[in-house]
């Protein structure tokens, strides 16, 4: 089955293999997109869906050094050759919007953005910066609902400049501890107003952000990414996760959401997603389900002919292997991931993986 097309709502996938959005600061220039990028997703498009690396709707969500954004037409522009490399091979690509709220120094923000979250609490740790190395995380701006609001705009107007680059669609980024996530986890979310204090409450930010997203583009063009039971970034359980999860996903389900991406951190040493939180979500949503990590071949061959996934996402396999689907479909050997070069400028360990044919 992983090798078979698939159509999600209007988009036709060539196979059921997606490329999981993947962080590589290599935007090095105004935190806008380049030819090496280009040429990275473009060697990728066997993939049956590309998901980018996390893009920021606004200057505030700049929280990683050479993260891209994609709130100027300028940067829409630029964007454009990333996706049509993609769709010159036949492939499809969605931007991933990840707003980094409160994870993220000052440093690393343009001039005239600031650190923002839902509260004005600084996430325990340190970020790396450019400028100054190793700094701790910046206290953040509680956002006000004027503020809120503002966000809720930002992701929208996104949203269009996504589609003018060229985008099949957008992935909302609401797991790993950033700003959509800040707001629906109980730990980190302590607000006693409309947007915090009960699950309703906690999953209202998201909804709206949803919402804006489907009114600017189409809801057949939104996805989002969730991870309960993740513990990045300050987040991890807390009480009742499970039914708000189950909740969101209900709404999400009505309103016709291109997929929904549930990722399973476990692999890289989180806490597993409970098996039965997994088959209440993947039921809670009528439409496209997309299961994430640690999957190889076999396994995501067994979850789809379980029927516990529509879409099967891969990592750090695609980014070692741009040949990835070609590899698994012969059983030939990959590539393996070189992690000093994840988050480093240059095509080393982003563009020279070699491929079979090579």
């Amino acid at each position: 089955m992983l090798f078979e097309s698939f159509t999600a709502r209007k988009l036709t996938l060539r196979n059921r293999t997606v490329m999981s959005p993947m962080t590589r600061n290599r935007a090095i220039e105004n935190n806008t997109p380049n030819a090496l990028m280009a040429q990275y997703y473009g060697q990728r498009a066997t993939a049956g869906l590309i998901i980018t690396e996390g893009i920021s709707p606004s200057p505030n969500g700049l929280g990683y050094p050479r993260i891209p954004g994609l709130f100027s037409a300028a940067q829409a522009t630029a964007w454009k050759p990333v996706t049509d490399a993609v769709h010159a091979k036949g492939g499809k690509i969605v931007a991933q919007f990840m707003h980094t709220g409160r994870v993220t120094h000052v440093a690393n923000l343009p001039a005239g953005a600031e650190v923002v979250g839902p509260m004005g609490q600084a996430l325990a740790g340190e970020i790396y910066t450019d400028a100054k190395g190793m700094q701790a995380h910046s206290t953040p701006r509680q956002m006000s609902e004027q503020d809120i609001a503002a966000s809720v705009a930002e992701f929208a107007n996104a949203a269009k400049l996504a589609v003018q680059a060229g985008f099949d669609g957008i992935e909302l980024h609401a797991a790993n501890g950033y700003l959509i996530e800040q707001f629906l986890n109980a730990n980190v979310n302590q607000r006693s107003d409309g947007y915090g204090g009960s699950a309703q409450a906690r999953n209202r930010f998201a909804l709206e952000v949803v919402r804006a997203v489907c009114t600017a583009i189409g809801a057949e063009r939104v996805g989002i990414r969730l991870s309960p039971h993740g513990v990045f970034n300050g987040t991890g359980a807390f009480a009742g996760v499970e039914d708000q999860y189950v909740a969101l996903v209900t709404e999400l389900s009505a309103l016709g959401l291109l997929y929904v991406h549930q990722l399973d951190h476990s692999a890289m040493g989180a806490p597993p997603v409970p098996a039965e939180l997994k088959a209440r979500l993947r039921a809670a949503f009528n439409g496209p389900y997309v299961l994430a990590g640690g999957f190889n071949r076999a396994s995501a061959e067994a979850a789809l002919a379980a029927g516990q996934a529509d879409l099967i996402a891969f990592g750090r396999p695609f980014l070692a292997n741009p040949d990835l689907v070609e590899r698994m479909r012969s059983d030939a050997p990959l590539n393996a991931p070189d992690m000093a070069t994840f988050y480093t400028p240059g095509e080393k360990g982003y563009t020279d993986y070699p491929t079979l044919s090579a």
